[in-house]
């Protein structure tokens, strides 16, 4: 596939102003946005799924769909800016599956083993769905956003300085494409994070006043049904705790720390609303203030050009770093739970914080790093831009930045085992790589799976890479053709085990001329019917496939297999084995294209050869059979007449008809033969018994040797004109025209790919061929003629095998000859037992 040239689109409406009170819960990329929609407004009612499955399927068959799902994908759009719009369709085909499988999983389809092998899928196609959207969002920003503009992190022409906190943000987002992708990976771990299973906690209580347990104990100080003897905090303001260093009512501690974890769960995965609105349910409002302080400052009043005569209401904290600090030091502090300690690391970068709450989950690292990163990030431009003196940050906020490469060595060795091995598995590879935005060591791993697996890897995950591939070449990020190649052909080899046509023609043709050939011909060899043949090939005309390369290569391949005996050893005689057949059967596949009539015949008179060799007559002539009638008019025609012909059709076309005469003087001599030995039998004479001699039985008898002299005079008649035939039809092959039986015809010059075909093995076959077919033809017509009584046409047989002209002689070992001379001896004894001489000519005195 050529690589696309896609459009430059303008910038406004990418940047995710995660740092704005107003636009907080938008979308860096617009892209996910838009992902989201089209799979949301896609969706379809699965919810009628059948409830009788095979037990060993297991779900695969749900997921197998994907393989057609995926062609239909690809085949339905084109190349340029449709590029992403592919990725987009290949996520929503695997949560259509997802769904239909959660469903199976609800219904209890398949029993506990059913469920378990369905859950193991669903977590593949998950992380699947998830590395596509991952996909679509990096490369929509680096193919159509980046183009035209290469900043690096440290940017060379930075926002112009004086400008408000948000400006100088949105102008830093708008030309760092680092930071850019570091907020699209922030979006898009945001966009995938799957909460477990908890309770909607604003539907466990009303709406209600913040811990109104100790509220209600410290105004019921005599009270002995809540826990008397327990020392809890003697005021209810929110710092209460920390100072008095007391805790609260055991239940609202319990609802505390319900509530801090809600919070951080909203928060992880990018909905700060919803944990305001968590806060404002249970009346701590405080806290709901507390997460508005890391909002960037903007003052609209104080821009020039406003012509807006009122007070516009001001955006942000403009106190923002002083609440940093103390979010800070809140994160770095040990005496506040760690989900509130989590929840102020988040806007103040304080990695350590987050990193105690989310050690065992390799995105949920990968978020908490990229999180401070960016935070570290905004707050230096932020500080170097605006003219303001802001409140010291501790130098362990400021050494905590990090390369992106830095940050997946970290999670590389990990303390936690699951980390490790999701950071070192396939999975982990893959989208490590392609948020690196190293496609070249992404292809080289691909490769060592293959290799070290040799065959082993899942047809999906094969399915998997395969489509990364052609979407990283269509967008001319493949570096070695030859690795991106070796992946689409492995992907290819598994599809041959499913054996649909039209998508293994699709994804072969993105192959190399020579792969296609060799994947192709593989997958044609098992193609046993005829219709599936025509569909086979129909597949990859569509395709663009070099199909008569395919199956000359294809019918070669068959033809020179060397197939064991099996169970039923060798066939009886007059019977084709299998493996025969299967090789005769194969020239079908040159016989679908008109313009293959010269392959057609080139391997059908090289089957013939060996099957000639090898005494297996019914092979040579099923063989024979196979090659349709007009093949010598369609080949004339094609060159426009036989002075036309090259080298290669001229030659195999001489040779098919040698096998056409040979067989029909072969078949002749079988039909005499057969006559020959089934003469009507004499009626046999009854014994005559002494009274019963009577006329109606002399009449029967008569009636009897009438019908067998007719009988006989039509036998006789028949075994003539047979061996006239038969004499005629073996001296056609004995009389061949120009050179002579199996000699091909004076050409000027060989073929130019004369190795390639193997043109001196031919010619030493068809010498062999004619030292083991001709004496035998010899000795046919000798039979016929000696038992026709024309003993003088046995002797003119010794003329035409001592021609200088054909030189027949040259085919025959000593052993042969001797043979042919002793009988041709017995036809002269017989001219001369017939008052002749030994050439059959009267006696004269």
């Amino acid at each position: 596939m050529a690589d696309s040239s896609f459009p430059i689109s303008s910038r406004p409406g990418l940047l995710r102003t995660t740092l704005n009170s107003s636009m907080a819960q938008q979308n860096l990329s617009h892209s996910l946005i838009l992902l989201e929609q089209s799979q949301a407004s896609a969706m379809e009612d699965h919810s009628q799924i059948e409830d009788t499955m095979d037990d060993e399927d297991r779900g695969r068959s749900r997921t197998d769909v994907l393989f057609a799902q995926f062609f239909d994908v690809l085949q339905s759009h084109g190349g340029g800016p449709e590029t992403f719009e592919v990725i987009q369709g290949l996520g929503h085909a695997c949560r259509g599956v997802v769904e239909q499988l959660e469903l199976e999983i609800d219904r209890g389809v398949g029993g506990e083993q059913g469920a378990r092998q369905r859950k193991a899928m669903l977590q593949w196609l998950r992380q699947e769905i998830y590395t596509w959207r991952l996909l679509h969002a990096l490369f929509h920003d680096r193919i159509l956003l980046q183009s035209d503009t290469r900043a690096d992190d440290e940017m060379q022409d930075g926002p112009t300085l004086g400008g408000s906190e948000k400006e100088v943000i949105q102008q830093l987002y708008s030309i760092n494409a680092t930071l850019r992708e570091y907020q699209l990976v922030v979006d898009w771990l945001e966009a995938c994070y799957k909460p477990e299973d908890q309770p909607n906690l604003l539907h466990c209580h009303d709406r209600m006043m913040s811990w109104e347990n100790t509220l209600f104990q410290l105004e019921n100080l005599q009270g002995a049904a809540f826990g008397k003897g327990h020392e809890i905090v003697t005021r209810l303001d929110p710092d209460a705790s920390i100072r008095e260093k007391r805790p609260l009512h055991a239940l609202d501690e319990e609802d505390n720390q319900r509530l801090s974890r809600a919070i951080f769960t909203a928060i992880r995965s990018g909905h700060v609303d919803d944990g305001l609105k968590l806060c404002k349910h249970y009346g701590q409002t405080w806290r709901a203030a507390i997460l508005e302080g890391w909002r960037l400052h903007e003052d609209p009043n104080f821009e020039a050009s406003s012509k807006i005569y009122e007070k516009l209401p001001i955006e942000g904290n403009p106190r923002r770093d002083v609440w940093k600090r103390c979010a800070w030091l809140l994160a770095d502090s040990k005496n506040y739970d760690e989900y509130s300690r989590a929840t102020a690391g988040v806007f103040s970068g304080h990695l350590a914080s987050l990193k105690s709450l989310l050690q065992s989950d390799w995105h949920d690292l990968l978020w908490a790093h990229l999180k401070v990163q960016i935070d570290i990030r905004v707050e230096s431009e932020i500080r170097g831009c605006c003219l303001k003196r802001y409140q010291p940050m501790p130098d362990e906020y400021w050494n905590g930045k990090m390369t992106m490469e830095q940050i997946f060595d970290e999670l590389n060795v990990a303390k936690d085992a699951s980390v490790r091995d999701f950071a070192q598995g396939q999975l982990g590879v893959i989208q490590r790589h392609l948020i690196l935005d190293t496609c070249g060591e992404l292809l080289q791993h691909m490769v060592r799976w293959l290799e070290k697996d040799a065959g082993q890897l899942p047809p999906h995950q094969l399915r998997f890479m395969a489509h990364i591939v052609l979407f990283l070449r269509q967008i001319g990020r493949v570096e070695q053709e030859r690795q991106a190649e070796k992946i689409i052909a492995a992907y290819v080899e598994a599809l041959i085990e499913r054996a649909d046509a039209h998508l293994i023609a699709y994804y072969t043709a993105a192959l190399s001329k020579p792969l296609q050939v060799q994947l192709y011909s593989r997958f044609l060899e098992q193609v046993e019917q005829k219709r599936k043949r025509e569909l086979a090939l129909e597949a990859a005309l569509q395709a663009g496939l070099d199909v008569e390369q395919i199956t000359r290569l294809t019918v070669d391949n068959i033809r020179l297999a060397q197939a064991s005996l099996g169970e039923a050893g060798e066939p009886r005689t007059g019977e084709i084995s299998a493996s025969d057949m299967r090789k005769i059967m194969a020239l079908e596949w040159l016989i679908h294209l008109p313009e293959q009539r010269g392959d057609l015949l080139w391997q059908a008179n090289a089957m013939m050869r060996t099957y000639l060799a090898s005494n297996k007559p019914e092979c040579v002539r099923q063989t024979f059979r196979m090659v349709p009638g007009d093949v010598v008019q369609l080949l004339v025609n094609s060159f426009g007449s036989t002075d036309n012909l090259p080298p290669r059709e001229e030659c195999s076309l001489k040779e098919y008809l040698c096998y056409k005469v040979y067989l029909a003087g072969v078949d002749s001599f079988l039909e005499w033969n057969r006559l020959f030995h089934n003469k009507p039998q004499k009626p046999k004479q009854e014994p005559a018994v002494a009274g019963l001699d009577n006329f109606t039985e002399r009449m029967a008898s008569e009636r009897k040797e009438q019908a067998y002299r007719s009988e006989l005079q039509r036998w006789e008649h028949r075994l003539k004109e047979q061996a006239k035939q038969t004499m005629e039809a073996l001296y056609n092959v004995l009389m061949f025209p120009e050179k002579g039986w199996l000699v091909d015809p004076f050409i000027a010059k060989g073929p130019e790919n004369a190795a390639q075909l193997k043109w001196d093995h031919r010619l030493l076959q068809m010498e062999r061929l004619r030292s083991i077919c001709l004496p035998e033809i010899a000795l046919f017509l000798h039979d016929v003629m000696y038992k026709s009584g024309d003993f003088a046409g046995c002797v003119r047989l010794a003329d035409e095998i001592s021609s200088e002209h054909r030189q027949l002689y040259k085919v025959y070992t000593k052993h042969k000859l001797a043979e042919l001379l002793a009988k041709i001896a017995d036809a002269s004894l017989e001219l001369l037992n017939s008052k002749l001489d030994p050439w059959g000519y009267p006696i004269t005195a």
